[in-house]
């Protein structure tokens, strides 16, 4: 939103009912108006019945604000619950939408096991967002594999446009290492394995874990940090091993700090539909600071780093891989130094914010 600003957009922001945190129905902030819209307070217990009203809710809230607003274009982005209210109000507005998909619905769904593949909930959640990608004026997903899913299921390709995930390069740039935050977190030798990121199943971090002491044995210093959290978090500290630390959740302005002390950025996923398919941002931010990324070859990390040039890459879930992998990079500071360089340099050439935010 930042970036639209900068090149020239006048971008007016409006949250879904199903946002997080309240506040008040509208307020500013860095010259752009944030809307709210409230959640409904009556309980429905017909199936669906709740996110349907929740979706008329929003379109009629959509449509006010577009109008107070005397706003050109609707930029919906997933799941469904956003993009067809912006679509509705769009026709009743005259105004094209846009449905930008950063992950499949169903997929996320059945991977963080609120449903299963081809349940009832998954066919229906896949029918609505398609019936989504065949209303909207243009599609945007962020990733080419992405991309192919779309067209597969019928939309035109000229309709489907890739616009990636992007980074802000001045903020996310190789640092001296916070030398007094690494003393509080016991990170005073060996090399140091870093994730920053949410902790989800799909992300690999149990792998990660019971791998880690096969890397020890192999190099004896190596510390892991964890920072975040999430869904696998108690299930992680639970199977921790000596070496492995965990940061918590931080706030958003000290990330960059947390970055300054990992020497090896490791991106683990598992394999699956969702990581296939989607490009996670984290990897990117690691990147741009200039730290070599290890991390899994599933489709939406192969699309974001070349082995050998950008990164290196790693047989999904398999452990022998991942640890000489890792003690390939554990011993060699001059590979940690050429990927880190050519990380940031592939960043700077097409994932700044202003480049990425141009395409659309």
């Amino acid at each position: 939103i930042t970036f639209q600003r900068r090149l020239g957009f006048q971008p007016v922001v409006l949250t879904s009912p199903k946002h997080p945190r309240g506040g008040p129905p509208c307020e500013t902030r860095d010259g752009i108006p944030y809307y709210r819209t409230q959640r409904p307070t009556r309980k429905r217990t017909l199936p669906y019945a709740s996110e349907l009203a929740m979706m008329a809710r929003f379109a009629r809230r959509i449509r006010d604000v577009a109008r107070a607003e005397d706003v050109k274009v609707l930029h919906a982005h997933s799941p469904v619950l956003n993009g067809l209210p912006a679509i509705w109000a769009a026709r009743r507005l005259g105004l094209p939408a846009v449905y930008e998909s950063r992950a499949f619905w169903e997929a996320g769904g059945a991977d963080h096991g609120t449903s299963r593949e081809n349940s009832v909930r998954y066919r229906i959640t896949r029918v609505l967002e398609t019936l989504a990608f065949r209303q909207a004026t243009r599609v945007v997903v962020i990733a080419h594999a992405m991309r192919q899913e779309v067209i597969g299921r019928g939309i035109a390709a000229d309709r489907i446009h890739v616009v990636p995930n992007g980074v802000d390069v001045d903020r996310f740039s190789p640092a001296p290492r916070d030398e007094a935050l690494a003393q509080r977190l016991g990170l005073t030798d060996g090399p140091v394995f870093g994730f920053i990121g949410s902790f989800y199943h799909y992300e690999g971090l149990r792998f990660l874990v019971e791998t880690f002491p096969a890397l020890r044995e192999r190099v004896p210093g190596a510390r892991l940090l964890l920072v975040g959290g999430g869904e696998d978090e108690a299930a992680l500290r639970a199977a921790a091993v000596d070496g492995v630390i965990f940061a918590g959740q931080v706030p958003y302005n000290r990330v960059t700090d947390y970055y300054s002390l990992i020497d090896v950025f490791v991106c683990p996923r598992r394999r699956m539909r969702l990581t296939e398919l989607v490009t996670p941002l984290k990897p990117l931010e690691a990147m741009a600071a200039g730290l070599p990324v290890l991390a899994s070859d599933v489709g939406g990390l192969a699309e974001l780093i070349e082995h050998g040039t950008t990164g290196l890459l790693f047989r999904a879930d398999d452990a022998a891989a991942f640890v000489r992998e890792a003690v390939n990079l554990a011993s060699d500071p001059a590979l940690c130094a050429k990927l880190g360089s050519g990380a940031r340099e592939h960043v700077r050439a097409g994932r700044t914010w202003d480049r990425v935010v141009s395409r659309y």
